[in-house]
């Protein structure tokens, strides 16, 4: 298995609730296609580096993962539908 990580920003419009199920829809969507999620990093509200749909600032969160190398693609897939998510980046870490 390869490890990943994939960093969400969440919309920052929307209350703790359905941020954190956003959350997990995030998690449920690696373990459907096979992932094991290892670390998940919650950041925090920050900041965009610019305005995105009229918002400056959002939630982070970065969810590492070991998957397969398929996995990745299928994730993002689906990722880019989801609501109150504005931005994902799926990456493949180094090996230490």
């Amino acid at each position: 298995m390869t490890k990943y990580e994939l960093a969400v920003v969440v919309s920052a419009n929307v209350d703790d609730e359905v941020r954190n199920a956003t959350l997990e829809k995030v998690k449920k969507l690696i373990e459907r296609f096979g992932g094991q999620i290892t670390n998940v990093d919650d950041w925090g509200k920050k900041k965009l580096a610019y305005d995105i749909q009229k918002m400056s600032e959002a939630f982070y969160y970065f969810v590492q993962f070991d998957a397969e190398p398929t996995a990745p693609a299928e994730i993002e897939h689906r990722m880019r539908i989801m609501d109150n998510v504005i931005r994902y980046l799926c990456v493949k870490q180094d090996e230490q």
